[in-house]
């Protein structure tokens, strides 16, 4: 009796343990970008996500593999493929991957800053993957906040890369939360746009702005953030990618001329001689969701679906740590009050689909 009891109690354990979700071991993990993972600012801090991952689970590798022709991105995961256990993609570029990952379901997809589609252009959310995309116009809305309450010429830009939705948001963002300082706190600030430099929308519209084309151009980043200082701009926003670090030179160049970092804390890309020409960074808390995608691949609880991420995660915001940013205590206490006022509700900046710089809920 006591002999069957024991097998009895042995083959209950072995039933629940098969029930738990199993973990999966040596995640092999590969990160594809056009910009490279030392671009400073977007694929970094989704790297950074990675490398936060495997410092606390060393069993796991990842490989980076940089693709400069946007139009190889997604034949690059095709043909990766079977290589890996799990894709990091950042970039609205991969949006086209549905079919691979529909037939690759063994395969685990992070796609940072797009949902996806089929080959027929039809949206599709998979078991398999996990879109996050973010409410970019809420860090664009903090920077433009911090532009007009801290130039001293009157006048600010944003610089982007490419007129992706990401990007539009930042641009719309950013105008509306020069708008609202304007309107609530008595700044009189002017965003600069050059006509050479407006971007297109996918949807064909003309969206104004300053637009470098490419988010690896540094030669043209360094030509518009020149052109933009000669117009009388001395705080430029920068949504770039590595693009981007031409426009800090142009700065590092000027004088009297700061920058607002884009997606991470981009200080340290600031520093030359004894100064520093960051005056903060909107941030898309990026390596935070990465980590926390890879932590449920390998534990079991993985969930594919679409995520819209903003500040009541704590996935959009600013800089305010000391040493990391050069912000006027008043301007801090601002931004503060904006930050209160968005998690509220009461402040929604607009994105490249819903409301207006100068029309927004908050504004009137």
């Amino acid at each position: 009796m006591k002999h069957c009891l024991l097998k009895a109690l042995a083959l209950l354990c072995a039933l629940v343990l098969m029930a738990l979700p199993a973990m999966a071991e040596g995640l092999s993990i590969c990160i594809i970008s056009s910009g490279g993972v030392d671009d400073g600012n977007f694929v970094q801090d989704c790297y950074v996500g990675i490398q936060e991952f495997i410092a606390s689970h060393p069993d796991c590798t990842v490989t980076d593999v940089k693709e400069t022709d946007l139009t190889q991105l997604v034949p690059t995961v095709e043909k990766l493929s079977g290589d890996y256990d799990v894709f990091v993609l950042p970039s609205y570029n991969f949006a086209t991957i549905g079919d691979i990952a529909l037939n690759n379901p063994d395969k685990r997809f992070i796609v940072v800053d797009s949902t996806i589609q089929d080959s027929e252009g039809n949206p599709v959310t998979l078991d398999n993957v996990y879109t996050m995309v973010f409410k970019e116009q809420e860090g664009g809305f903090f920077a433009g906040v911090a532009a007009a309450l801290s130039t001293k010429s009157g006048k600010v830009a944003v610089v982007n890369g490419m007129p992706f939705p990401s990007n539009v948001n930042y641009q719309f963002g950013f105008m509306a939360g020069v708008n609202y300082a304007n309107a609530k706190y008595g700044t009189s600030a002017e965003c600069v746009d050059l006509p050479s430099y407006a971007g297109t929308d996918l949807y064909g519209n003309n969206v104004g702005g300053n637009y470098i084309g490419s988010f690896t151009d540094e030669a043209t980043g360094k030509i518009l953030g020149e052109a933009l200082i000669h117009e009388g701009c001395d705080i430029l926003f920068v949504a770039a990618g590595a693009s981007g670090n031409g426009v800090f030179t142009a700065a590092k160049e000027a004088n009297g001329v700061y920058v607002i970092g884009c997606d991470a804390d981009q200080y340290k890309d600031g520093a030359y001689g004894k100064g520093n020409i960051v005056l903060t960074s909107a941030l898309k808390v990026m390596h935070l969701n990465v980590t926390r995608q890879l932590e449920a691949i390998y534990n079991g609880t993985f969930v594919g679906t679409d995520a819209l991420l903003g500040v009541d995660t704590d996935s959009t915001g600013y800089v305010s740590e000391a040493g990391h940013q050069q912000l006027s205590e008043d301007a801090l206490g601002k931004l503060a009050e904006c930050y209160d006022l968005m998690k509220a509700g009461q402040i929604v900046p607009p994105s490249d689909t819903e409301y207006a710089p100068n029309d927004f809920p908050g504004l009137n």
